[in-house]
């Protein structure tokens, strides 16, 4: 489990918090000029006839803008930069740490913890300042018996505050599952006297690469898909969205 630990590379601290710059604060800002380079170098043209990498970045964007299109509708892409940059950076990452000896920042449930988190907030700020008080109506459901309206709003808060942790688990989840099983099964090859023709061949850590990225790759869809949904549709930017496409507040949304 070596490939998991922090390392303090810069010690710092302040005010008694250790802030030190870490492998993974150092990963974290490799995959911030990953993308930035990335998204200029692709970009800078704006050919008419794409190249590879440009195909590559226009893709990424049809894909995240026809996904909150699908799941928010037109009003939502107001918030299309912001789940763009969660998309890329989530996914970036999540490839870097399939590079051999580089290091995975997702795999740490306080990374996910804190990116899920932060739209968390972000949505419960914004549905109070656009609805008030009237935003703890999403705990109460249109015609729900008065009788097991205290045993609904307990699910409702529970379900609501859960969110962030389902999130979060489900992403470190996968990342820590997926780099265990291919050590793992490189360790079983080396047991077995296979591990000098993988080395040789490159075929068995190739394909478990490709496997570990595709799962990557699907898992950070999947998420994004969640979160533009859940924290968007099902929360109040459902209802902003609503109200930016009929005028009216949302019905189904707050009761």
């Amino acid at each position: 489990m070596a490939q998991f630990e922090i390392h303090r590379f810069i010690p710092m601290e302040i005010g008694g918090v250790d802030v030190s710059f870490t492998n993974s604060s150092l990963f974290m800002v490799l995959v911030l000029g990953l993308i930035t380079l990335f998204m200029t170098l692709s970009m800078r043209r704006s050919a008419l006839v794409p190249s590879r990498m440009q195909s590559v970045a226009e893709l990424s964007y049809e894909f995240v803008a026809n996904m909150m299109r699908d799941t928010v509708g037109s009003g939502g892409q107001r918030f299309f930069p912001f789940v763009f940059t969660l998309f890329m950076f989530v996914l970036f990452a999540n490839m870097l740490g399939m590079v051999p000896y580089s290091f995975t920042i997702t795999s740490h449930i306080i990374v996910t913890f804190a990116l899920a988190a932060t739209v968390f907030l972000g949505v419960t700020v914004l549905g109070f300042i656009k609805h008030g008080a009237g935003y703890l109506r999403l705990f109460v459901p249109h015609g729900v018996p008065v009788a097991l309206l205290p045993l609904i709003v307990v699910i409702e808060v529970i379900s609501y505050l859960s969110r962030p942790i389902s999130l979060s688990v489900r992403l470190f989840a996968n990342m820590m599952a997926g780099h265990t099983m291919i050590y793992r099964r490189l360790a079983a090859a080396g047991v077995f006297g296979g591990l000098y023709r993988a080395r040789n061949s490159g075929r068995v850590p190739a394909g478990l690469c490709v496997c570990g990225a595709d799962l990557y790759l699907s898992q950070r869809c999947v998420a994004s898909a969640l979160k533009a949904r859940r924290r968007i549709s099902n929360a109040p930017m459902g209802g902003f969205i609503k109200d930016l496409n009929h005028g009216s507040r949302s019905s189904g949304t707050f009761g």
